[in-house]
């Protein structure tokens, strides 16, 4: 194993989990931001008007794009497994 095949592996691995995080995420943060303004406009300030719309679109989300991510880690998962026998000399 060299720096360089050890540097790509986590480079892959990062962006793996990046790919795979980033909808959830802008999604969550986009109801988060549209909730925060609509509590300033209306002076509502009550926790849990923030919590249940996020759940919701996560699950959403993920049911929608699942297929998606488990086809992204399956690759990666065999493109892992193709490496076994490099790391394995």
């Amino acid at each position: 194993m060299t720096e360089g095949f050890i540097i790509k592996f986590i480079t892959d691995a990062i962006y793996t989990v990046i790919l795979i995080s980033a909808p959830i995420l802008i999604s969550t943060m986009v109801v988060g931001f549209i909730i925060s303004i609509f509590q300033a406009a209306t002076s509502i300030n009550e926790m849990t008007l923030t919590f249940i719309p996020k759940i919701i679109v996560v699950v959403v989300v993920m049911l929608l794009l699942l297929p998606w991510m488990i086809k992204i880690l399956q690759n990666y998962t065999i493109s892992v497994f193709n490496l076994i026998p490099m790391v394995v000399k």
